[in-house]
């Protein structure tokens, strides 16, 4: 169960008083919170600590620095999309309610304060696949006459209301896994590409998505272009068709194909600073755009975008997907192009070793993190994609609609109730063998370290910070927050 015994700053401050009134003025209390993979312990207080001015009696594992200072945390969070909000939506109102509030809230939920929605369906979702305008075969509507976001009403909106509702604070990023078809070679939401034609009245199409939204309450922080760029399913057997779009050049109307990879990028940098950019612009829009969306390993692709300058200003970040390529791969784009953020999208992490990978993004520039598909059923249910979610950070049982809080729920939580949304990632040393472990210094001025224990069996763990020290000991398989005033 989930931990409410969270210390408010002014008892810290009370806390730290004593201790230094006790044990001398250089020392410091200090928070911590564990969660053990075998859920023995959940979000669970642990002891107090205390930092002192004493050597360690062993090696010390952990340097944090907070001089040497690295990226600003966006948010961290999950999906709203069609599958969970279809599961959310099956739960009578008072448990629907509760179950949002334990995703969101920062005070009774893990805090969760970024979520991916989704324009349109995404290969997620138990109905038919749709956009906002649809058309029957051989027909355009190229003043998007039909757009409509009427479908979202069922069952979308509701739980992004409520979502907002517990968390008023929650920002969304939405993604399209295809427009309308009938802007497409194929005439249909699956595969195919954008025709060149279509592209001013397609950046038309994301601005009356964004003013729609807007109009019920739910504001739209960024947008990307495309769900995986790369992806045109199309191209695949029937039983992988999924909605899609391929972003690459195509040479006229009617002839496109494989597309040299020096050269793939150059369909989205141009729509992005010939028409999606110019459109928000008008529209006075303050929606921010996140290019690429797809793996660490396709780099050539957002290179192309934002080594145009015209387009570049458009663009405030690129969104990776860790399905191909190294975080280190996220990292080194980082350092090609600083002053622009780096976003990880979409990857849900899972186990310890999930935790380990959700420090390793964070250590390689990660603005923000978001796992994909937040709640689905015990027979991996609604999803009409290939495909299968076999775990996500909260199941709801099919025959009894009770909802189980699995291991990923609480150690995402161990990382999202901590960090604040402008928390800065401050340096931690190098990385060990034994332990993972990412800080950062909260707008609050508290420090926040995140450890991780992949390991079978406990291991020590020493942290030196400002001339101080701590020592404790990390369960087997476990992930520990340790928290304490600057």
């Amino acid at each position: 169960m989930l931990s409410n015994n969270w210390i408010p700053m002014a008892v810290l401050a009370t806390i730290l008083f004593v201790c230094q009134v006790c044990c001398g003025a250089e020392s410091i209390a200090v928070e911590s919170w564990v969660s053990t993979v075998d859920l023995r312990c959940v979000l669970a207080p642990q002891p107090p600590l205390t930092f002192r001015e004493k050597k360690a009696a062993r090696a010390v594992a952990i340097r944090v620095d907070n001089t040497k200072t690295y990226q600003t945390i966006l948010g961290m969070g999950s999906s709203l999309e069609h599958t969970t909000c279809a599961n959310l939506w099956r739960l009578d109102p008072d448990t629907r309610a509760e179950v949002v509030e334990r995703l969101v809230s920062p005070d009774n939920g893990i805090g969760m304060n970024i979520m991916r929605i989704c324009i349109g369906t995404p290969d997620f979702t138990g109905e038919p696949w749709y956009s906002y305008d649809d058309m029957p075969a051989g027909r355009k509507d190229e003043q998007l006459e039909h757009f409509s976001i009427e479908k979202d009403r069922a069952y979308i909106l509701p739980i992004l209301k409520v979502a907002r509702e517990k968390n008023p604070n929650l920002l969304f990023f939405a993604s399209p896994w295809s427009p309308p078809g009938w802007m497409k070679t194929c005439d249909d939401m699956i595969g195919g590409h954008l025709y060149p034609r279509y592209c001013g009245v397609y950046a038309k199409y994301f601005a009356k998505f964004i003013q729609a939204y807007q109009a019920e309450g739910i504001p739209i922080y960024a947008v990307t272009v495309q769900n995986e760029p790369g992806v045109n399913k199309r191209e695949d057997v029937l039983s992988w068709w999924y909605p899609s779009c391929q972003w690459s050049l195509i040479v006229d109307e009617d002839t496109w194909g494989p597309v040299p990879l020096e050269i793939m990028g150059h369909a989205e940098r141009d729509f992005i600073r010939d028409h999606l950019g110019p459109a928000l612009r008008n529209e006075g829009l303050t929606t921010k755009v996140w290019c690429f969306d797809h793996n660490f390993n396709n780099l050539w692709y957002p290179r192309s975008i934002l080594s145009d300058k015209e387009a570049a200003q458009y663009v405030d970040g690129t969104a990776f997907h860790p399905y191909g390529g190294k975080p280190s791969d996220m990292g080194a784009f980082h350092e090609e192009f600083p002053e622009k953020k780096v976003f990880l999208s979409e990857g849900s992490a899972f186990g310890i070793k999930g935790a380990v990978r959700i420090i390793e993004y964070l250590r390689n520039w990660a603005s923000s993190y978001n796992a994909w598909v937040t709640m689905i059923d015990s027979e991996g249910k609604p999803n009409n994609g290939p495909f299968k979610a076999s775990k996500t950070c909260i199941t709801l049982d099919a025959a009894t609609l009770a909802v189980s809080y699995n291991f990923d729920y609480y150690m995402y939580g161990q990382f999202m109730k901590f960090i604040q949304r402008g928390a800065v990632r401050v340096d931690s040393g190098e990385l060990s063998p034994q332990l993972a472990h990412v800080a950062f210094k909260n707008p609050d001025g508290t420090m926040v370290l995140v450890v991780a224990n992949p390991a079978e069996s406990s291991q020590h763990v020493a942290v030196a910070w400002n001339g101080l020290s701590i020592e404790t000991e990390s369960p087997a398989q476990s992930v520990a927050t340790y928290r304490w005033p600057s």
